[in-house]
C-alpha cells in the first residue's frame, strides 16, 4: 500500500515537473522570439544610422573638395599676382644689373686689352732672354770646352781643381784590387781586362741596372743593388770594386744618361762637386802664374 502511493506521489511530482518544464520552455521561446524581434529592430536601426553616417561623409566630402578647389582658386590667383608684380620688379632688377654688367665688362675688356698688350711685351722680353741665355749658356759651355782642355795639359795630379771624366771606372781601386789578389806578372794583365771589361759594361745601353724610387715630384732613378752583373761583381770582386763600378754609373747617368759613355768635366776635388766656371778660370790664372815663375 505505501508503495503504491510513493509511485502515485512520484507520478504526480514528475507530471508536475514535466508541465513545468514545459512552461518553462514555452517562455523561453517567448523570449527569444522577443530577443530575435529586438535584435532585427537593431539591426534595423544599425543599418539606417549606418545609411545616415555614410550620406554624412559623402556630403563632408563634397563640402571638403569643394573649399579646397575654392582654396586652390584663391591661392592661385593670389600667386599670379605676385608673380606680375615680382616680374615687374625682377624686369627692372634685372635691367639695372644689365646695365651694371655692361659697364663692368666694358671695363674689363679695357683691362684685359691693357694686360694683353703688357703680356705681348713679357712675351717679347722672355724670348729676347730666352735667346741670351742660350747664347750665354752655348758660350758657357765653351768656356768650359777651353778649360777643359786647357786644364788637361796644366793641372797636375794634386790640383784641387781638374778633369774628371764622369762614368770612367776608378782606375787606382781596380789596380789596388788586382795586385791584392794577384802576383807580380799577372797583376797587369787582370788589371787590363777588368778594366776594359766593365768601361765596356758601362758604355752598354742595353743594360740598365737603374730603378726608380719615390714618387711624383720627387721620383728618381737610382742604381739597383740587385742587379745580377753587380751582385755577381762583388762576388767575384768585392763590395769596393762594385762600389766603383756603382758611382761610375751614377755619374754617367747624372753627366750624359743618353749616350753611355764618359764625359769630361771640370771638377772641384776639395769639395766633391762640379767646379764653376769662375774656379776654373781662377784655377787656370793661378796655373798660368805659376809656369811663369817656373820659366823665369
Amino acid at each position: 500500500m505505501d508503495v503504491d502511493e510513493d509511485t502515485k506521489r512520484i507520478e504526480e511530482e514528475l507530471n508536475e515537473t514535466m508541465v513545468e518544464i514545459e512552461k518553462l520552455k514555452k517562455e523561453l521561446k517567448e523570449e527569444m522570439k522577443e530577443i530575435r524581434e529586438e535584435i532585427e529592430k537593431l539591426k534595423k536601426e544599425l543599418k539606417e544610422e549606418l545609411k545616415e553616417t555614410r550620406e554624412e561623409i559623402e556630403k563632408l566630402k563634397k563640402e571638403l573638395k569643394e573649399r579646397k578647389e575654392d582654396l586652390e582658386k584663391k591661392i592661385e590667383e593670389k600667386l599670379k599676382k605676385i608673380r606680375k608684380e615680382h616680374n615687374e620688379e625682377l624686369k627692372n632688377v634685372i635691367t639695372e644689373k644689365n646695365e651694371m654688367v655692361r659697364i663692368v665688362m666694358k671695363d674689363n675688356d679695357k683691362k684685359l686689352e691693357e694686360k694683353r698688350c703688357e703680356l705681348e711685351e713679357l712675351e717679347d722680353t722672355n724670348s729676347t732672354l730666352i735667346i741670351k741665355e742660350r747664347q750665354s749658356t752655348g758660350e758657357i759651355q765653351e768656356a768650359f770646352t777651353e778649360l777643359i782642355r786647357g786644364l788637361r795639359d796644366l793641372s797636375c795630379e794634386g790640383s784641387l781643381i781638374r778633369v774628371k771624366r764622369m762614368g770612367q771606372v776608378d782606375e787606382k781601386l781596380f789596380m789596388k784590387v788586382c795586385k791584392q789578389k794577384f802576383i807580380d806578372e799577372n797583376v797587369e794583365v787582370e788589371y787590363a781586362m777588368l778594366c776594359s771589361k766593365w768601361q765596356n759594361a758601362l758604355n752598354d745601353s742595353a743594360w740598365h741596372p737603374f730603378k726608380r724610387v719615390g714618387t711624383g715630384e720627387n721620383m728618381k732613378e737610382v742604381v739597383d743593388d740587385e742587379d745580377e752583373k753587380l751582385k755577381s761583381l762583388r762576388e767575384e770582386w768585392g763590395e769596393d770594386v762594385k762600389n766603383a763600378v756603382k758611382t761610375a754609373l751614377e755619374e754617367m747617368n747624372e753627366f750624359n744618361p743618353s749616350g753611355r759613355y764618359s764625359v769630361p768635366v771640370l771638377w772641384n776635388f776639395e769639395h766633391g762637386r762640379k767646379a764653376t766656371l769662375k774656379e776654373g778660370i781662377a784655377h787656370m790664372t793661378q796655373q798660368i802664374k805659376n809656369l811663369k815663375r817656373k820659366r823665369t
